[in-house]
């Protein structure tokens, strides 16, 4: 298991006003509005999650740094666990020839309003039972979903990823490395469940027997 960062520099491109997500609007409320991961989570106002999350190539150079460093080699099958929209399955079809992609997300209007080049291997579902056979994927990614996860469903989880993928593997989560960073993901996040430093996601990691890398982003 190694810490690799593949995007940082994506997530730092987003500017963020922390203070304003908690009194602009009822916090509250807005959390119980995402965690239904429906239109309002996806294509609503931002208040409620992404404010529109639309296909623009952002996820091109986070395929193709992945594609590179695991050596993903043509006709590679990689599953997205969290997939979304499928917008970095639809770039690993583009940066990899020939690649079978899967994906599987809990929203059923994120599957139903997919991009259309992917839409057909996604299913909806959850991270804690993968429908997938042993070993099945040369390459499995999850990218800010682990972290919705309460922490009796970490494990499992984990364990789900390492059983239907291969040696090659990657974890995206949410973290905090000091008190500021602490405070910046709790005034700006909506659907998280496991508020945990690296090291205790690195100790989740090893007690589930994860042997894939993972990386972080923080709010500073």
């Amino acid at each position: 298991m190694a810490y690799v960062d593949f995007i940082m520099k994506l997530h730092k491109s987003t500017k963020r006003d922390y203070v304003a997500r908690v009194v602009n609007h009822d916090k509250a409320e807005c959390a119980e509005v995402a965690i239904k991961y429906g239109k309002d989570y996806w294509d609503g106002e931002r208040q409620y999650g992404y404010g529109g999350y639309k296909y623009d190539g952002r996820w091109r150079p986070v395929a193709e740094a992945m594609a590179k460093h695991y050596d993903l080699r043509p006709g590679a099958k990689i599953l997205d666990v969290g997939c979304g929209k499928g917008f970095l399955l639809y770039e690993f079809t583009q940066v990899i020839p020939g690649a079978q992609v899967a994906g599987i997300d809990i929203s059923q209007y994120a599957i139903d309003n997919a991009k259309e080049e992917v839409k057909p291997f996604l299913k909806v579902g959850n991270a804690v039972n993968l429908p997938f056979e042993d070993r099945s994927f040369d390459f499995v990614v999850s990218i800010t979903t682990f972290h919705n996860l309460y922490n009796y469903e970490l494990k499992r989880a984990l364990q789900e990823v390492e059983r239907v993928g291969k040696d090659k593997k990657h974890i995206i989560i949410e973290s905090y490395r000091n008190e500021r960073e602490k405070a910046n993901l709790l005034y700006w996040q909506l659907t998280c469940r496991s508020f945990y430093t690296p090291q205790e996601w690195e100790w989740f990691f090893k007690e589930s027997g994860y042997t894939g890398d993972y990386s972080y982003i923080v709010f500073e």
